[in-house]
């Protein structure tokens, strides 16, 4: 070796050696020496391949042979035996000289990186198990919570109120029937959310806008039959839309039952729906003439879980929240516009 290159090789963290074609070191710098805990007469005395991993000497042949019609090696990785029996991990360098039939490589020592890397594969291999069984009893809990609750909802049914004098008697009962309708609710609207994210891993499809209007209708046939509900559809200037079919369900099904639910008291709903391009965005508009809302009050807060000011009980404005969680998460976004006593309009524009 040039003596002025002697400090480097020597003085090198890194592992540096020199090997013949046969599969012999020819020489070895301190630092590959004392990794691999072997003299360098050791080193010299055997094949290199007797110090290589088992499992791994025949990929490392392999790419020896290339080394060996004079391609340059790169980005290579192998295991190594210690003299201690330990296997460490090494990336390799290597570049051939064939008019000397020489071999000159640098290996530096992963082990650390390679242990990190199987430690963060089995640290989300054990998080993956433990969301599988969060994901189990999330949906375990609220489900088994049903069964006394619906229980003890048939039972107050059962109670034959006008057989009770007492009045702080039919206070308390009334109580504990609002608070059990009011966590039967908590209970679904909590069952629904998580469907929601089942259904987030769907993938797109074409979806056609009057499938789905019919659909919905249809699964809610009673309720708008005793409210009177008059529809006004037009889906001609955008039959289908690339969307997932069951948020599109969900969207028509709170959009319709929210206009039923805040309807005009005495007043049948009329609900407006159509689709078409506003200024090159494809855009569902959906628009009643309900109770409408005051938005200078309520703000951004409309889309938000909270309690309604119309005074009714039931609403915790789930509906809405869903609605924009579902369009917002394909990338679209929602507009609205309402006047008290007047109605109120949806803009459902898609990405």
């Amino acid at each position: 070796m040039n003596p002025t290159l002697e400090p480097f090789f020597n003085q090198s963290l890194d592992g540096l050696c020199i090997a013949d074609y046969e599969g012999y070191f020819v020489k070895v710098n301190p630092s590959l020496k004392s990794l691999l805990g072997y003299s360098e007469k050791e080193l010299k005395s055997r094949l290199i391949s007797s110090f290589i991993h088992p499992m791994d000497r025949e990929m490392t042949a392999n790419h020896r042979g290339k080394l060996l019609k004079n391609k340059p090696l790169v980005n290579f990785e192998n295991r190594y035996i210690t003299k201690s029996g330990e296997h460490v991990w090494l990336h390799w360098t290597a570049i051939p000289i064939s008019k000397k039939g020489l071999i000159y490589a640098i290996a530096k020592d992963i082990t650390h990186t390679k242990k990190l890397e199987q430690d963060r594969i089995t640290h989300l291999d054990q998080l993956s198990k433990v969301n599988e069984t969060l994901r189990q009893q999330n949906y375990a809990t609220p489900h088994d919570l049903r069964s006394p609750l619906n229980n003890l909802l048939s039972l107050l049914n059962l109670i034959d109120l006008s057989k009770i004098d007492d009045k702080d008697t039919l206070e308390i009962l009334g109580l504990i029937s609002l608070s059990a309708e009011g966590l039967k609710s908590s209970l679904n609207t909590y069952l629904d959310s998580l469907k929601q994210r089942e259904v987030s891993t769907e993938k797109l499809e074409k979806v056609n806008f009057d499938q789905v209007f019919r659909k919905v209708k249809n699964s809610i046939g009673a309720l708008i039959q005793k409210e009177g509900v008059v529809f006004i559809t037009d889906f001609s200037e955008m039959e289908d839309i690339v969307f997932k079919q069951q948020f599109m369900e969900s969207i028509f099904l709170n959009l319709i039952t929210n206009s039923i639910k805040y309807a005009q008291p005495g007043v049948p709903p009329i609900i407006s729906i159509a689709t078409g391009d506003t200024n090159g965005k494809k855009t569902l508009v959906y628009e009643d003439n309900g109770a409408g809302m005051d938005l200078n009050k309520m703000g951004s807060s409309i889309f938000e879980i909270q309690d309604r000011d119309s005074g009714n009980q039931e609403s915790k404005g789930v509906g809405l929240y869903l609605i924009k969680s579902q369009i917002t998460s394909l990338g679209g976004s929602i507009e609205v516009k309402s006047t008290l006593n007047k109605g109120t309009r949806f803009n459902l524009i898609f990405k």
